[in-house]
């Protein structure tokens, strides 16, 4: 059994105890219009579609005469109450979750941009100074790969490494947007687990390929809208085997998910379906004494709280 991890959050004076995440729910107790919801790709037989998640059951979007969303749907909550309503005058049809194939929320992103060096803990690991600017890498969209899917560790590289990450999908185009407008230009948020080649990270003196061999960015399960949670204040953690490797708060940001988007949006026009990776915090394997990466047979969970837990196992190329 895990032994449950404490930490205090930097300038709070607040402890937190991280054994155990509560589990969302489609609803919040708000009003109507500021309920959360949980949105998934799923596959079924042959077929993808879009639903939203309500405990162990799925209800299919694909019939809805509105039409399966866009991120930009998402973002709207004119939209949201439409499928809250749907949902809850059992207008759409529902499968258990059990029996569908859980996708990657963002399959084809335009751009995946990153931010290293963001949590408080991670950057004391390292002995690093706090960055004054958001330090930013990119990973090629096509290591986007599924929950439960494979992770492959390529044949020509020794240290393969795990980071919990949240995820930040854009639902509109923002350019020089302020951080006290950005959540008006999120669809929601996911998990990603940024996969990292540390022998070619390190080896190139720059992050691109050692962030983007194929299947290096599982993602998902959900897509998780913001109305009732605040995604600066969630538990993270990684466990690999089921052994605890990272425990750690959004509250450790040195840069928050609002403040990133103002940058980004300063420096690149963001559209529907861009990710933004917020940064791990401390505990990834590379910095562990001895080492601790990761090797084929392995199974990787990240979780987030309130978000979920993204599961994937490593084989060899």
């Amino acid at each position: 059994m895990e032994k449950p991890v404490e930490r205090a959050s930097h300038g709070s004076g607040i402890t937190r105890r991280m054994d155990a995440f509560p589990a969302g729910k489609l609803f919040s107790t708000g009003s109507t219009n500021t309920e959360v919801m949980r949105f998934i790709r799923y596959s079924e037989g042959s077929t993808q579609h879009w639903g939203v998640v309500v405990e162990d059951m799925v209800y299919s979007l694909a019939d809805v005469p509105f039409g399966e969303p866009t991120y930009e749907d998402i973002a709207t909550p004119g939209f949201r109450e439409k499928v809250q309503q749907a949902v809850a005058t059992d207008a759409l049809t529902g499968i258990p979750r059990a029996d569908i194939r859980e996708l990657a929320p963002v399959p084809n992103p335009g751009k995946i941009a990153c931010v290293g060096l963001n949590y408080h803990d991670h950057a004391e690991e390292q002995d690093e100074e706090i960055p004054e600017k958001p330090i930013l890498f990119a990973k090629s969209s096509t290591s986007v790969t599924n929950p439960d899917a494979a992770i492959i560790h390529p044949e020509d590289v020794e240290q393969v490494d795990y980071e919990v990450e949240l995820g930040i999908v854009m639902g509109r185009t923002a350019k020089n947007v302020t951080a006290t407008d950005a959540s008006d230009y999120i669809a929601g948020y996911t998990v990603v687990n940024d996969v990292s080649a540390r022998d070619a990270q390190f080896e190139d003196g720059q992050f691109f390929r050692g962030k983007s061999y194929d299947t290096f960015a599982p993602m998902g399960p959900e897509l998780v809208t913001e109305d009732a949670i605040d995604p600066n204040a969630l538990g993270v953690r990684t466990r690999v085997n089921g052994d605890l490797k990272q425990s750690s708060n959004t509250e450790e940001f040195i840069f928050d998910t609002y403040e990133i988007v103002e940058y980004l949006s300063r420096v690149m026009t963001l559209e529907p379906g861009d990710v933004i990776s917020t940064g791990t915090p401390g505990g990834v394997g590379v910095f562990r004494e001895p080492p601790e990466l990761l090797e084929p047979s392995d199974e990787v969970e990240v979780e987030i709280e309130n978000i979920g837990v993204l599961r994937n196992h490593v084989i060899a190329e």
